[in-house]
């Protein structure tokens, strides 16, 4: 099929959830995609900070088809040798003593969310229900995980929502020490909030996090479903701070593009779910973890983390110089290969002319440009894509854009 007919077949028989572009995408390597036209895209939001080790890594193909050769999948009530070795490495390069598998980042999220509640009733303090979530915050679509969502725009209509979780200011130390108590089981975090505009948190916000963590005894979770698996320049976005969460999740970056997702804890928080209590269909087979297996060890054996920071830097000081364009760009931020560009502007316009120009990028909250490409990007590939970027918010500048100055 070409781009119009996809299109044409996609909008007859797919529900209606996503504000697509008109065109399909065929197939990928590395860092650049190929409509189902033929055109050649260099591709700066890779699945959504899914493909870290690029499209179809060989390693990842490679372990794909020998598992599917083997087993593709079997029941949770018989071990699996690829579930288990992955949940081994995955402890072993991280705080985690013990990890639970499912399908995406909502499904952790949600596990996380029932996994602090019972936590608490485990010790007998039924009366810990409270979970504290950031406003702008993004944890998924599912129930659980939309009620911990601080974004209202996501949660109209599909009230009542989970009840007894409650938002507040990110990176707003006394808010959120107003907000807890002894009824507070657990506070999520993410470190960088990527739907909420590539918004990192401060070290001293994580620091007066901790020392009520001390002080209240609730689980500090933390979201890592878009900044884990080397985004942000460490393995894990919580890495840039000292402190050790009892529990993290995640997903996207996991599977190499397979879905699957993962819920760790450390300490009493890894004990607490027993047989019964939680479980998932999928989470884990062979194929999925198998292929999540091979994508952890590629970021391990080509350092990516170190690869996202060093680039992160290179992109962000190749913007700091477009000092023509001040009146355009409000501010660049984030962490690695997590990088939001915040416009004076919409970035819509900006948007569609990379993507004429054959540039993936996308745009959140309609003013911040984000950038997530794949860990792997070439510099050479980096400068291709900033000249693009340049010249759509060059245009955008010469046209006046709309907003710029209000």
């Amino acid at each position: 099929m070409d781009n119009e007919m996809v299109t044409t077949m996609g909008n007859d028989y797919v529900m209606n959830t996503y504000r697509r572009l008109p065109m399909g995408i065929a197939r990928g390597k590395g860092s650049t995609v190929w409509d189902c036209d033929g055109n050649a895209y260099l591709d700066l939001v890779a699945g959504i900070a899914v493909n870290n080790v690029g499209h179809c890594h060989p390693a990842v193909v490679k372990t794909i088809q020998e598992q599917a050769e083997q087993l593709i999948h079997c029941s949770n009530l018989y071990w699996n040798e690829p579930q288990v070795q992955l949940a081994k490495l995955l402890t072993e390069v991280s705080c985690a003593d013990k990890v639970f598998f499912c399908n995406s980042g909502a499904e952790a999220n949600e596990g996380a969310l029932k996994l602090a509640r019972k936590w608490a009733s485990k010790r007998g303090e039924t009366h810990r229900t409270q979970i504290i979530t950031a406003l702008n915050s993004f944890h998924g679509r599912t129930m659980g995980a939309l009620s911990a969502t601080g974004q209202t725009q996501y949660q109209q209509g599909f009230g009542p929502l989970v009840p007894d979780i409650i938002h507040v200011a990110f990176n707003d130390l006394a808010a959120l020490a107003a907000a807890v108590g002894p009824n507070t089981a657990a506070v999520l975090l993410e470190t960088v909030q990527g739907e909420g505009g590539v918004l990192p948190m401060t070290p001293e916000y994580m620091a007066g996090v901790a020392a009520l963590r001390e002080d209240f005894g609730f689980l500090l979770m933390i979201d890592e479903v878009q900044t884990g698996l080397g985004r942000t320049g460490k393995l894990f976005g919580h890495e840039h701070f000292t402190v050790k969460p009892d529990v993290f999740t995640l997903a996207k970056g996991l599977g190499g593009g397979m879905p699957i997702g993962a819920l760790a804890a450390r300490g009493a928080a890894a004990e607490v779910l027993q047989p019964g209590e939680h479980a998932s269909t999928f989470g884990g087979n062979p194929l999925a973890a198998a292929t999540a297996l091979a994508t952890l060890t590629v970021i391990l054996e080509e350092n990516l983390s170190r690869a996202a920071q060093e680039k992160g830097e290179y992109i962000k000081t190749k913007i700091s110089r477009w000092k023509h364009l001040k009146d355009v760009i409000v501010e660049v931020r984030g962490q690695g290969l997590m990088i939001g560009i915040e416009l004076a502007c919409s970035g819509k316009p900006v948007v569609e002319y990379c993507l004429e120009h054959r540039v993936l990028i996308n745009c959140i909250h309609d003013q911040v440009l984000r950038l997530v490409p794949p860990l792997v990007i070439s510099y050479e590939e980096i400068e291709k894509a900033l000249a693009v970027i340049k010249e759509a918010l060059e245009a955008q500048q010469n046209k006046g854009g709309e907003g710029i100055g209000s």
